[in-house]
C-alpha cells in the first residue's frame, strides 16, 4: 500500500455504531440529510435543537446491518445522550467503538469513501488504526474552501447550519421531510436573507482566532481558523464592507 493510500489517522474523531431494524427510520426523522445517500457512500449531516441550532455534525457510514457515526470526539458523548432521548420505542441500539478514522488525499483507495463535503477533503477509511505521521495541513484546506470544523466554527447551541454553509457542503436536504429543527432551517432558507455567515477573509497583520472583527469601528464578527494570510470568519454580512479590522490587522473578504 502506498503512503498516499495509507493516509493519516484522524485522532480527534470517535466512531459510534447504531444498529437495530429501525436505525434508518430513526435517524431519518432526526438529522438534516437524507439517509438514502448511504447507498452511494458517506452522508454528511447534523443534529439540531428544536430551535434549529447546531448540536453536532457527523458523517454517517454504511456498515452492513448498522450505521457508523464519525463524529468529533468532544461531541460524541453528548450526541449519544441526545439520541437516547429520542429513542422511545424505536428498535435501535447505540454503542461506541474502537474503529479508527484514517483520511488522505488523492484517489480514493479500496475500502475508503470520498468525503461528501468537498473534493478537497479527499477520502476517509474506517477500520483498525493505521496511517502515517500527520503531514497534511487540513486547516489550510479548510480555510481555502471555507469548510467549518466541529467545535471551532461550529459551536453547539449557537451556530446555524445555513450560516455555516451546510447547503454548499452537502449537509442538508430540503426535500427529505421533517427532522428536528427543520422548520427553522426551512424558514431561513426560503423566507429570509441570511444576515450572518462564514466567509473566507484575507488578513494583513497580526490577528488570531477569537479576534473581534469591526467594520468602520462597529462590531461585525469574529475570526476563527487562520492559515497564512487567510482565515475563516463569521461576519455580519450587511456590515462586511468598507474598513474591516481585527485589532491592528486589516481584513478583506475573498
Amino acid at each position: 500500500m502506498t503512503k498516499d493510500a495509507l493516509g493519516e489517522r484522524a485522532a480527534d474523531r470517535r466512531v459510534l455504531r447504531i444498529a437495530g431494524k429501525d436505525r434508518e427510520d430513526f435517524l431519518q426523522g432526526l438529522v438534516t440529510n437524507d439517509l438514502a445517500g448511504l447507498r452511494h457512500g458517506l452522508v454528511h449531516a447534523a443534529l439540531l435543537s428544536p430551535q434549529g441550532k447546531y448540536l453536532a455534525d457527523f458523517l454517517l457510514v454504511p456498515e452492513g446491518e448498522a450505521i457508523l457515526v464519525d463524529v468529533k470526539d468532544s461531541l460524541a458523548e453528548a450526541l449519544m445522550a441526545r439520541l437516547a432521548l429520542y429513542r422511545l420505542r424505536a428498535a435501535v441500539d447505540f454503542a461506541p467503538t474502537d474503529i479508527a478514522v484514517s483520511r488522505g488525499l488523492g484517489p480514493v483507495p479500496p475500502g475508503a469513501f470520498a468525503d461528501p463535503r468537498h473534493p478537497a477533503l479527499g477520502w476517509r477509511r474506517y477500520g483498525p488504526p493505521e496511517g502515517g505521521t500527520p503531514e497534511i495541513d487540513w486547516d489550510a484546506i479548510r480555510v481555502a474552501h471555507c469548510i467549518p470544523e466541529s467545535g471551532i466554527e461550529l459551536i453547539p447551541d449557537e451556530s446555524y447550519i445555513l450560516e455555516a454553509g451546510f447547503e454548499r457542503l452537502n449537509g442538508v436536504d430540503f426535500r427529505k421531510g421533517c427532522y428536528v429543527g427543520q422548520e427553522v432551517t426551512a424558514r431561513m432558507k426560503h423566507k429570509t436573507e441570511l444576515r450572518k455567515g462564514l466567509v473566507t477573509v484575507r488578513i494583513e497583520g497580526p490577528a488570531g482566532p477569537g479576534s473581534t472583527i469591526t467594520a468602520e469601528g462597529k462590531p461585525a464578527g469574529m475570526l476563527f481558523t487562520r492559515s497564512g494570510d487567510r482565515a475563516i470568519a463569521h461576519l455580519r454580512l450587511d456590515r462586511a464592507a468598507g474598513d474591516l479590522r481585527a485589532g491592528e490587522a486589516k481584513l478583506w473578504r475573498d
